[in-house]
């Protein structure tokens, strides 16, 4: 794993995340309690900081960075980014999904209880309503979460890393 100081600001990592040894994690990030960032992911927080709550999975390739001295990146608890996803400059509050390939550009909001669908491009300063799963290029709303079978996906994904995590850091005390 790379994890490096720029700027004068170094990585702040809770003890019990699971870090894989090629993810990258620079500067100003802070990461919570429980979370697990996978092989070959990103966290760049090089020219804005990034703020990651618990029980966060940054899955394999997802890159998450910020906007100089515009938006910083903010993410909640109970969240799962999918494998290759790009997370940029925007605010992600608790339990979301957001899927494997997707986009959230600059100044958007992905409210509380949501699922940006696999593939998704979330553009530029949109507000996703919460409780909803958006999908499409552009992302738009295509369902009310409480109303599909995807209501208990969030949590059963986010649970499901950790135990993942587990794994690999038993793996690691083995050796």
């Amino acid at each position: 794993m790379l994890i490096k100081e720029i700027r004068g600001k170094y990585p702040n990592i809770a003890t019990d995340c699971y870090i894989a040894e090629n993810a990258t994690i620079v500067g100003d990030v802070t990461i919570g309690q429980s979370c697990s960032v996978w092989f070959n992911a990103v966290i760049r927080g090089d020219v804005n900081s990034i703020v990651i709550g618990n029980k966060v999975n940054i899955q394999d390739g997802a890159i998450i960075h910020c906007t100089y001295e515009k938006h910083p990146t903010v993410i909640g608890n109970n969240v799962s980014i999918g494998h290759n996803a790009m997370v940029h400059g925007c605010v992600v509050h608790d339990n979301v999904l957001i899927g494997m390939g997707a986009i959230v550009m600059d100044d958007c909001v992905i409210h509380s209880n949501t699922i940006i669908a696999a593939g998704a491009v979330v553009t530029q300063h949109t507000v996703v309503e919460p409780g909803s799963i958006y999908a499409g290029v552009p992302a738009k709303k295509v369902k009310d979460i409480g109303a599909s079978d995807f209501a208990g996906e969030i949590e059963r994904i986010a649970n499901n890393y950790v135990m993942y995590s587990g794994w690999f850091k038993e793996a690691d005390q083995e050796k």
